[in-house]
């Protein structure tokens, strides 16, 4: 009986695991579309786009949730003086969520 418990603590465990990863997996993707559309609002020369991508990814590595990435694209829109009002990034953060979840999963 406890090797039946083992195995399914151990099942339990993987699919946690793999949970998780398909999490980090989604949200960098997130992230990088949020960069590549923002890179094309901001008027950056396409060559900086997939750079400018990276560099929202990478901000979403300083603290949980969403908020160091808003921090961070909300300070370029105003440095650049663009046109792009904190709702409508939020707004395209949840849809892109869903379009990065769909690429994930299909892979």
């Amino acid at each position: 009986m406890s090797t039946q418990f083992s195995d399914r603590e151990k099942g339990f465990e993987a699919k946690f695991k793999m949970d998780q990863e398909t999490t980090f997996k989604v949200e960098a993707r997130r992230n990088k579309l949020l960069g590549l559309w923002l890179a094309e609002e901001l008027g950056l020369p396409e060559p900086e786009h997939g750079a400018y991508a990276k560099d929202v990814v990478l901000a979403d590595l300083e603290e949980p949730g969403i908020e160091d990435i808003m921090r961070k694209v909300m300070k370029d829109i105003s440095d650049r003086d663009a046109d792009v009002p904190e709702a409508d990034v939020r707004q395209k953060l949840t849809d892109l969520h869903a379009t990065a979840y769909e690429q994930i999963t299909a892979e």
